[in-house]
């Protein structure tokens, strides 16, 4: 059968994704055959497809990391899956608890694998992820990078627990995430935004306060004395090199700086005293391990009521819409494109 994707060809840039139809993979052992049924949109995505991420990643170039699919078929000696089960695939395929390891790292699905922006995919079964029965395909999509980020920051990395106060940057996927998975584990959350309705709608969510970050430039100052005087506990720092002074003077003495965006930049002069002084921990996160996703989705049906936000859904036809829609950043959680059928 053929299976139609997205794919990034030629040279990087957002006019060289291109739709093409390919013959499908073949099935080895312990391997299935997926029909993807709905794939999530990340930042990271965007910058693959951009070339700014990895300007040495090989093309052709299939992108995306985020699906929810269904096992069609069952290599020799598959044993986790049967045909019909709903799956979501493990964003670094061979990462399957811990920390990772450098071979680890290189199997990221959407660079320098190849990802999900297809209609049918071939992957190893202990990639996989039973995808939780109450959530629909659009939501599961949502769950291995931004929902799994967010997890490990938070409940792994920070060791967050009820009576905590967290931050989290602007109203993105992985933002929405900290904000639900913060008040699963008990926290307080706060959110920065430069759109005022946005904040409204975080607040409507549940959210302890928030701050529109370009009325107050130090709005490190508010969220340490919103959570106190002391500061806050944990800070998923999403801003990256623009952002990260100010979750220094936002975060409590010992307290965790999980750095995980670089939406405001890359590089950046910093006094590391307020670390070293401190004692803040600074901890990079890469999304997370097959364990974590799994943790997660328990997390999630223990809490039914909570569901992922997603902003709007393209059809698979306008895939190259939707990362237009995500360079433009006006949207409030996850965009998502769903397969045909």
């Amino acid at each position: 059968m053929a299976v139609d994707a997205w794919v990034v060809e030629g040279s990087f840039g957002l006019d060289r994704l291109v739709r093409v139809t390919r013959d499908e993979e073949p099935l080895g052992p312990g391997q299935v055959r997926l029909a993807v049924r709905a794939v999530s949109l990340n930042y990271r995505d965007l910058l693959m497809v951009q070339g700014a991420y990895d300007p040495r990643q090989p093309l052709p170039l299939v992108p995306c990391s985020d699906a929810c699919c269904e096992v069609v078929a069952c290599g020799a000696g598959v044993t986790r899956w049967r045909v019909g089960d709903r799956v979501i695939p493990a964003f670094a395929q061979a990462w399957t608890d811990g920390v990772p390891s450098r071979a680890a790292i290189r199997t990221t699905l959407g660079g320098p694998r190849q990802g999900t922006l297809r209609t049918g995919l071939v992957l190893d079964e202990a990639g996989l992820v039973r995808a939780p029965d109450h959530l629909d395909d659009v939501a599961c999509a949502t769950l291995p990078c931004a929902g799994v980020t967010a997890w490990r920051a938070l409940a792994v990395e920070a060791g967050v627990g009820p009576g905590d106060t967290v931050l989290t940057l602007g109203t993105g996927g992985v933002s929405l995430f900290a904000l639900q998975i913060g008040r699963m584990l008990g926290a307080r959350v706060l959110v920065t935004s430069s759109d005022d309705a946005k904040r409204a709608r975080v607040e409507a969510m549940g959210a302890f306060a928030t701050r529109n970050y370009r009325d107050d430039p130090g709005w490190g100052r508010w969220a340490r004395e919103a959570a106190g005087g002391d500061g806050v506990d944990a800070v998923v720092e999403l801003g990256g090199a623009g952002t990260l002074d100010q979750s220094l003077r936002a975060v409590r003495p010992g307290g965790t700086i999980a750095l995980i965006g670089v939406l405001d930049g890359v590089k950046t002069e910093l006094a590391v005293t307020r670390i070293l002084m401190h004692g803040v921990r600074v901890q990079g996160v890469l999304v997370g391990s097959r364990a974590d996703l799994e943790a997660l989705v328990r997390a999630l049906e223990a809490h039914p009521d909570v569901c992922p936000v997603v902003d709007h859904v393209v059809p698979f036809d306008r895939a190259d819409q939707a990362f237009a829609d995500l360079a433009r950043q006006r949207h409030l959680g996850k965009i998502v494109v769903q397969m045909p059928g």
